[in-house]
Parts: structure tokens; sequence; C-alpha cells
């Protein structure tokens, strides 16, 4: 079935717009601290029909969730600010239940969340039914919406895949203020690429799905999801806000693994990339092996420039000593049925076939505490050369800004992917650090800068790795979105090309012929 009928939300009257500068200024920038930030006002929904009387009667609406977004998406740009803060609500944990996945069809426990439940918040409910949601971004308080609407990944993506396979149904708010009720495996596209919307004060509304090529890699946040004969969920998960509001989401969610933390010394990238693609081999062959235990979820890298910029204390903190001249750092999480002692004796055998010399440092699965360490560790990296980049911001020039890339290439073009990455930056004679998700081809190199020259001139590295990126078969827009970064749009037009941000431009005329939803996110009008 490619047709849907919408549905006209409650009436009611429309939330009360605060104008408060104290509080309007609190919603001018977000996690990338983009300058110029200005709103109409900001609005709380509780309710569906609370968002649709307030997009259907506004001008122009920008959605915001946490305000984590690294790319500018939820710094407004004059709109009404429609914070999601408010639409809270958490259902019981159901089923297991019959649900169509990408997969195929399986048996799975669900939740029914709102838009604005911080995904922390979502895991310690959960938690207390012995469930978990597995596609987490590593700021766990990022809301669901949020997420969903940026088809957010993180670093267990390489056993779990990113948010759009666990998303089961959505209930979004449409430009004009209609309502769709879409739940996974019910609304697909026709055999010439095309769904069908019926609006409840009459008329149909005909989308294209858009005829680009998707890269097949491990995550993928960039622009809209386009296949053939696609499901029309799909479309609205990743838009980053600019087809519809999602106000309710229901998520597939999974018994909690039992989860331990390795950190792993290589001497230079070669010896971490050999490591990383022994760990996936080992761990594949177990998933497949009857679903037998111990399989790792998560390989993260940091390499040695990132973690020169980490203090000291830091090191000192999670009990580890600091890595000389070009050591790799590997944080490994393995999953545990029973047998812990078993786990770690073959992670030590296959490090010993890899030739690391020192043993891992490991955080048990009943080490709550040992295991923040380690992650802390990680999460000082990016907080360490975000402070950096500050600082020359307060030095240098105020217009210095966070300059980076989100890439993600086939695992076997890995080791290529950071040659390339290091050769852009070095040729230029510029400071950098990369780190990231490892196991599945998502890194991050990131621009040091000492001088707005060297901003403009990393921008330039960026390019150049997102160009060599794409020539892998890979994508410059892995995790974080697009959002309003100029950069980032830019790097979307090289992806798809100017025909394929057009096919874009059709599928947003048709939901939002007035250009209503968070305008210039993505690509300009």
């Amino acid at each position: 079935m490619y047709r849907i009928i919408a549905r006209r939300a409650r009436d009611t009257s429309e939330p009360c717009v605060d104008r408060d500068p104290a509080i309007v200024a609190s919603f001018l920038s977000d996690a990338a601290h983009v300058a110029g930030g200005f709103a109409a006002g900001v609005a709380f929904p509780r309710s569906e029909a609370e968002v649709a009387s307030l997009v259907r009667n506004a001008e122009r609406v920008l959605p915001v969730g946490a305000q984590s977004s690294l790319t500018g998406g939820a710094t407004p740009r004059g709109e009404l600010v429609l914070s999601t803060r408010a639409l809270s609500t958490i259902g019981d944990v159901v089923g297991p239940v019959l649900l169509y996945r990408p997969d195929g069809p399986q048996r799975d426990h669900t939740i029914r969340v709102g838009a604005g439940v911080p995904l922390a918040t979502l895991q310690t409910r959960l938690t207390a039914s012995r469930l978990y949601y597995p596609p987490v971004p590593t700021f766990e308080g990022a809301f669901v919406g949020g997420t969903i609407s940026t088809n957010a990944a993180g670093a267990a993506t390489y056993k779990y895949g990113s948010t759009r396979p666990w998303v089961a149904g959505i209930t979004v708010v449409l430009a004009n203020g209609a309502v769709l009720d879409l739940r996974r495996g019910e609304v697909t596209a026709s055999p010439d690429g095309i769904f069908e919307v019926e609006l409840p004060s009459g008329g149909t509304i005909a989308i294209p799905v858009p005829m680009y090529r998707m890269p097949n890699v491990a995550k993928l946040s960039a622009g809209y999801y386009a296949t053939p004969a696609m499901d029309l969920i799909d479309l609205f998960i990743g838009s980053e806000g600019t087809l519809g509001v999602i106000v309710e989401a229901t998520l597939r969610v999974i018994p909690r693994p039992r989860r331990a933390v390795a950190l792993i010394r290589c001497y230079d990238d070669a010896q971490a990339v050999a490591v990383t693609g022994a760990l996936r081999g080992e761990s594949l062959a177990r998933r497949s092996a009857k679903g037998e235990g111990g399989s790792v979820s998560a390989i993260e890298y940091m390499d040695a420039r990132a973690l020169r910029v980490v203090p000291n204390e830091v090191f000192a903190r999670a009990g580890v000593a600091r890595p000389d001249g070009d050591s790799v750092l590997l944080m490994v999480q393995i999953e545990v049925e029973s047998d812990d002692a078993a786990a770690f004796e073959r992670l030590q055998d296959l490090l010993d076939s890899c030739d690391v010399a020192d043993e891992a440092t490991i955080a048990s699965p009943d080490d709550d505490r040992g295991q923040q360490k380690l992650l802390e560790l990680r999460e000082a990296v990016p907080a360490s050369v975000n402070a950096v980049v500050a600082a020359a911001k307060a030095r240098a020039h105020p217009d210095i800004e966070k300059t980076a890339g989100d890439m993600v290439v086939p695992f076997s073009r890995l080791a290529e992917s950071i040659a390339l990455y290091r050769q852009a930056f070095e040729s230029r004679g510029l400071e950098y650090a990369i780190w990231g998700h490892v196991s599945d081809g998502n890194l991050h190199p990131n621009l040091i800068p000492r001088t707005l020259e060297d901003m403009t001139r990393g921008r330039e590295a960026i390019l150049e790795i997102a160009r060599g990126v794409i020539g892998m078969d890979g994508a410059p827009l892995a995790e974080h979105g697009v959002g309003r970064s100029g950069l980032k749009q830019r790097l979307l037009r090289e992806l798809y090309g100017e025909e394929g941000i057009e096919q874009m431009r059709v599928v947003k005329r048709a939901l939002d012929p007035d250009w209503k939803l968070a305008p210039g996110v993505l690509f300009s009008g």
C-alpha cells in the first residue's frame, strides 16, 4: 500500500509563546555554537494537538530537542522555536509482539515515548525491565525525537545499526497541521516511486521518492532516505525536521546485555586497523554461531594527536598511563553472557596474534565504576579538542569555530581513509586530531586551529577528504547530520550533486510548500 490517510488533530488552543528575552536567549544556539541566532519566541507544546495548532498557524517553525546539534540545525534564524521538551510521556513496555523490520518480521518488545524524552531517561526506565535501547549516540542527553530526525548513530552501530531500524512507528505533524500515524511495513512506495497522502481537508499530496543512490555504509545522516519500494516512515527519519514534527515514537528494545570495556594500546595506525579487523572477524563468527555471546558491539579509536591534548589528570583518573610516540588507543565494548574469564582469555589470545605488546586494561561487566572511568577517557578526547578550539577563538580570532569531518567508509577502505585524512591536513601544515567509531569505519578528523587562516585551510582539507571518501564509496555525512552548516550542505551537494538536492527540494515542496518547517536546514529554498 502506497497511500495513507492523514487525520485531523484534536482542536485546541495554541500553546503560549514565550518571548521573555532570557528564555529566548537560551534557545539561540546549539552544540555547534554558531553565532547570530535569533528567534520570534519559544513555545513548549505538551500534546500532539498543541503541536498541530502551533504549526498550522505559524509562519516559520524550527523544531528543537536537546539542542545537541553539531551542525547548527537547532540554531534559529528568526523562526518560532518549537521546543519538544514537554512532549515527555513514556508508556509501558509492550510485547514481545510481531513487528515488521527492515530485515524481516520478528518478535520484539516495544515502548512508546514522546519526542522530548532524553535517551538517559528512556534507558533508566528500561533498566527496571532489564531492557535496553541500543542505537544511542555518545550524548545520552539527546532527545528521542532529535535522534530520529537525524538518524543518529554512535559507538554500537557496528552491532546494532543506526536509529532507523529501531523505529517501529512515529506520529508526525505535517506543515499544514495534519497528522500521520506511521507504522513500519504499512506504507511503501508504489512501483513508480510515489507515496500518496490523503488530507483530512480534501485533496491528495503526491510525494516522489528521490532517484539518487545512497552509499552502502554502516551509518548515514545525509538528507532524505531514498530507495526503491522504501517505507514512508523512513522518509521522515533523518529529515532533520524539514518534513514534519515528530511528536511520539514506538521504539524496539532488547534484553539488556552484560558489557565489559577494554582499553588496548597499539603501536600505530596499521596495528590498530589490524586489531580492529581481527576483533570484527571474531565477533561476526561468534554471532553467527547460534547467537553465542562474547561479541564486540563497539570499537573506538583515538589517535596520538588526539591523546596529546587530553589533560594528565584524565589518564590518572582512569588508571591508565599516557601513551607515547605514535601510539593509538582502542576502546572495545564486549558483550559477555556469563563466562567473563573465557571472554577475556579469547581477547588476550587475539591481541597476542596481532603482536600487541601490552595487556588490555579491562573493566568487567560488574565494574560499573571502572567502565565509567574508561568511557570518560574516551569522552575527554572531543571535549579537550573543543577546549583547544575555544581557546584559539578567544586568543586569535572570534570567527574561529569547530572544523571537523564526520566520515564513513566501507571497512575495507579504512586504512586508506586514515592515510587520506593525515595527508590532507599535513600537506597544508595544519594541526589535527582523529578519533571515532572505527568498528564501522566512521572517524572524525578534526582541525586544531591556531589562526583564522588555519580554519580556512582546514575547510579546504575537509572538502578534499570528503571527495576522497566519496571516491571510496563512503559518505562525508555519517552521524551528525547536515543542519545549517554551510560546509556540510556543500558536502551534501558533493555526495548527491545538484540534481539530487533538487530531488530533495521536490519532496520538501510536496509536504511543505510554504517552506514553513526548519527553513534553510539541509538546503536552501
